[in-house]
């Protein structure tokens, strides 16, 4: 078993005391985002799909699910069911999410059913198997893996959230041709493709194996949804097979302009209460961290964050820590709950074993900010530039330090609250009631 380091000799790495920290505020940034009710503007975008059109009645039709916490997913899955119901089609949903849920079939049935895709609320079958054959070759002679359920169905419709991508940036990243590499590859194609991103960059896998899966899977098409910055269907657009990775990059790049990152450039400590699966593929959305840890992707130059200390992981992703390697500091419960199994199977499934790597384990809150004064270059503590938010999905509702309040106290949008003495009980910070 892990040893947690003994907090007295870790305190003492410098003469610091909890009253040396700076004062904190609460800040909230307020934004007026787009949004639309997501069953109508779901039931537009089925229409603009121009393959189900010639699709005989009685006609099989898979659904891609994947493995995120999308807060209007489920509601544009059911919506895509009932609609396609309509024509006479028969739709089933199946699991798309490479190794997730332990790479098995059982656990990526049980992952769709924690985010509410259940045959009850889909209203259709569940098909989950990671079943999948070779359906063809990339440029190096590389095997490019579909799932049976959708090669055995009469027709393939991706579903999925267009969203700047944790792994890499280029004109296509997390959308509609990423879920059918990796989703409707399963763990075996989702594999390959880390493979051989390795070796060049999923800007140039990606567009590659999705045009060789368009050829070799029935997929008529896609329903991508774009979020705002509160996480809330802004956008769906209809896309046909023929003009996919046409029309990917102009909705990257609009869900690009409703990205919610932090409102400052520049921290010596990001706190983050919780990561995990749910929240980001790498458990903390490395737009937001402004940090990459990945073989050939170059690291960001903005956001400038010193340190990142994690102080728990959600219940939703069952001990899933891949993307923990990204912070310098965790929690003592962080590394009590990592279930390293799924943590490995994950982070060497996405060739990036230095996102499971275990950071500083601190056994406190106090110790974790002892260690950032040690380490972030900053000659007193009080002058630290702190920031504390619930996770990256929620980066307008923030904790900060003095210094960063300061500069936020007359920016448009941003409404920041009374400084308070720094509060630690046990050696452990307040909880937060964020809302």
């Amino acid at each position: 078993m892990f040893d947690i380091p003994d907090q007295g000799t870790l305190d003492a790495v410098n003469d610091a005391t909890a009253a040396d920290f700076p004062r904190f505020a609460r800040v909230r940034r307020s934004r007026d985002p787009p949004r639309v009710d997501p069953a109508e503007a779901t039931r537009e975008a089925v229409e603009d799909v121009p393959g189900l059109d010639a699709l005989p009645e009685g006609a099989s039709v898979g659904i891609t699910a994947g493995s995120r916490g999308i807060h209007d997913m489920p509601e544009v899955l059911a919506t895509i069911v009932e609609e396609l119901r309509s024509r006479g089609l028969e739709p089933f949903v199946f699991p798309a999410m490479g190794s997730h849920g332990g790479a098995t079939a059982e656990g990526q049935a049980e992952m769709l059913a924690e985010l509410g895709v259940t045959e009850e609320s889909m209203g259709c079958e569940i098909r989950s198997s990671m079943d999948v054959e070779v359906v063809g070759e990339d440029a190096k002679g590389r095997p490019v893996f579909a799932a049976v359920d959708a090669l055995e169905a009469d027709a393939v419709l991706l579903a999925n959230r267009v969203k700047l991508h944790t792994d890499f940036h280029g004109d296509i990243e997390s959308g509609l041709a990423k879920m059918a590499v990796i989703g409707v590859g399963k763990q075996r194609g989702a594999n390959a493709a880390h493979i051989a991103a390795l070796d060049s960059s999923f800007r140039e896998v990606i567009p590659e194996r999705t045009e060789i899966l368009l050829e070799a899977v029935p997929i008529v098409g896609g329903v991508a949804v774009i979020e705002n910055a509160e996480e809330r269907t802004a956008e769906v657009h209809g896309v046909g097979a023929d003009e996919l990775l046409e029309r990917e990059p102009e909705l990257l790049e609009r869900s690009a302009e409703l990205f919610p990152e932090l409102p400052v450039d520049q921290l010596d400590l990001l706190v983050l209460d919780e990561v995990g699966k749910n929240v980001s593929g790498t458990g903390m959305d490395t737009n937001v961290v402004g940090r990459m840890l990945l073989q050939n992707e170059p690291e960001f130059d903005s956001p400038d964050i010193t340190r990142i200390y994690v102080r728990d992981l959600t219940p939703e992703t069952h001990g899933n820590a891949n993307g923990i390697g990204l912070a310098d500091f965790a929690h003592r419960r962080v590394a009590e709950k990592i279930d390293t199994t799924t943590t490995y199977v994950n982070s060497i499934t996405g060739g990036q074993p230095e996102r499971g790597r275990l950071p500083v384990i601190a056994p406190s809150d106090y110790t974790a900010l002892l260690l950032t004064y040690s380490t972030a270059g900053v000659s007193r503590p009080e002058d630290l530039r702190i920031a504390r938010i619930r996770n990256t999905l929620e980066p307008d509702d923030l904790l900060v330090s003095e210094p960063v309040a300061e500069e936020l106290r007359d920016r448009e949008g941003v409404e920041v609250g009374e400084l308070e003495e720094l509060a630690l009980h046990d050696d452990e910070f307040d909880p937060v009631d964020w809302e």
